[in-house]
């Protein structure tokens, strides 16, 4: 075994110091909290950082890549131990017993997971893993992007960890099929480029997802919406008004689309619609639903408007859809006109306005006979709200409107904003600042809120007050 085990593998690169973190609406931590890995947990293994990544580095030169996955848990373990504890010795690291089995655990750990990405993965405060071939790995942490010193051994090496992802949601990513859209066990969204399309080598995107799901309240915490915006989503959730989240990419859109989820009744039976599954609905009726690549030959691909078409036979009470962005608009807009009052989708749009006419040109993408003011009736029958989120330039994520649609006035949708983000100004640190205000405009199904029995404060709606 021991002969076998020994050749060359690979390097992470682990900094899984306690580091204090703040707030974000798409950031996976509570303000000040103190992030430690699954080992410190178990025992208060000594940072080492700089050690620590040489000892991996070492590991790279001595471990066979090619058996990696034929052993068990205990045996990896097992052949790490003496290895650890010698380079331990040589180097003087001051260990207790308890402390070196933390940290072949860890190591361990890293081996049987996603290889030098396990402990970025496990980092409560990184948000994105960008990965550049195989000799870069960018991350991104608090909004703003930073390098970091995580490699992979060699090309190969990083789409074998690559294929590991892609197979555990019955995917493949091969030169015939080098783009792949896969998932997390945890739900963090996967995004990957192989050649010969990706020309300097794979490139892998990661979209972390917090381990506990966000809430209204912890983004208000958070300061991405304020406390009245916040009642007024919950209320018009409850009260099945149609949303539409909108936003640019990395936003907070599937993040405030969970949020905003935690306010449908639990007797309500749910379908959710996405190119791979991500959405954490707390409610126990969920029907989850995920699209389907072709196969090699090209055949049996399940797209989004198949799923939305085959939601409606399955009695939903609402459909959630990750993200439209083609022809399925079409079918959702007619479920949220037939019965299905109180869906939910994203969409990547620049301002509420942006949003309607892109549903429009969706909608087009159908093939269906629809002159544009009727595209544009559906529209205004369909959705209540939308809910436009910002990236803004210091890298926080804010709620900075929301919208009600009002109608039709000749052939125009007609949109009022109830609340909005103002910006005053950025401080010496860079931070933008602003305050959330109401324009003083009541949203016109307020009276349906009242009558079951969801009061909303009237200073909510108060434009001379701060939100």
């Amino acid at each position: 075994m021991v002969g076998r085990f020994f050749k060359k593998f690979q390097d992470a690169d682990d900094q899984q110091d306690a580091i204090p973190i703040s707030p974000d609406i798409s950031g996976n931590a509570e303000p000040h909290v103190m992030v430690k890995t699954k080992a410190s947990a178990e025992a208060e293994l000594p940072d080492f950082v700089n050690e620590r990544v040489t000892l991996h580095h070492y590991l790279i030169d001595k471990i066979n890549l090619s058996i990696l996955d034929t052993m068990e848990e205990d045996e990896i373990h097992a052949e790490l131990l003496p290895l650890v504890r010698a380079y331990a010795k040589e180097h003087n690291f001051p260990l207790s017993s308890t402390e070196l089995d933390a940290l072949v655990e860890d190591i361990g750990d890293e081996m049987l997971g996603l290889g030098p990405i396990e402990p970025l993965l496990d980092d409560d405060t990184v948000s994105d893993i960008l990965i550049v071939g195989a000799d870069r790995v960018y991350i991104e942490r608090f909004g703003k992007l930073e390098k970091t010193k995580v490699r992979f051994k060699d090309e190969d090496h990083l789409l074998r960890i690559i294929n590991k992802i892609v197979a555990s949601v019955g995917r493949r990513v091969d030169e015939s099929s080098p783009l792949v859209d896969a998932r997390l066990a945890d739900g963090s969204r996967v995004n990957v480029a192989i050649r010969p399309v990706a020309v300097d080598g794979p490139q892998v995107s990661i979209r972390k997802f917090s381990k506990r799901p966000f809430s209204l309240s912890r983004l208000v915490h958070n300061d991405a919406l304020a406390t009245g915006m916040a009642d007024l989503l919950a209320a018009a959730v409850e009260a099945k008004i149609s949303v539409i989240v909108s936003g640019g990419t990395g936003s907070g859109k599937t993040t405030m689309l969970n949020a905003m989820s935690a306010y449908i009744p639990h007797d309500e039976r749910l379908v959710t619609i996405e190119d791979a599954a991500e959405l954490q609905l707390q409610q126990p009726h969920v029907v989850r639903l995920e699209t389907r690549p072709p196969t090699v030959d090209g055949r049996n691909e399940i797209m989004q408007r198949d799923l939305v078409k085959n939601a409606l036979r399955m009695r939903p009470d609402r459909i959630i859809i990750g993200e439209v962005r083609g022809a399925e608009a079409f079918d959702m807009l007619q479920a949220m006109n037939t019965g299905h009052e109180g869906s939910m989708s994203t969409i990547h749009a620049n301002s509420p306005r942006d949003a309607i006419a892109r549903l429009e040109q969706m909608v087009g993408m159908a093939g269906m006979p629809m002159s544009q003011l009727s595209i544009r009736s559906q529209i205004t029958s369909a959705i209540d709200l939308i809910v436009q989120l910002s990236r803004l330039r210091d890298g926080t994520r804010r709620v900075v409107s929301i919208s009600e649609i009002t109608g039709m006035e000749g052939d125009v949708v007609q949109i009022q904003e109830l609340m909005y983000f103002k910006r005053l100004g950025v401080d010496e640190h860079g931070k933008v600042l602003g305050e959330f205000r109401a324009t003083g405009i009541r949203p016109r199904f307020l009276d349906e809120l009242a009558i079951l029995g969801l009061d909303l404060k009237p200073e909510f709606f108060d434009p001379s007050k701060v939100l």
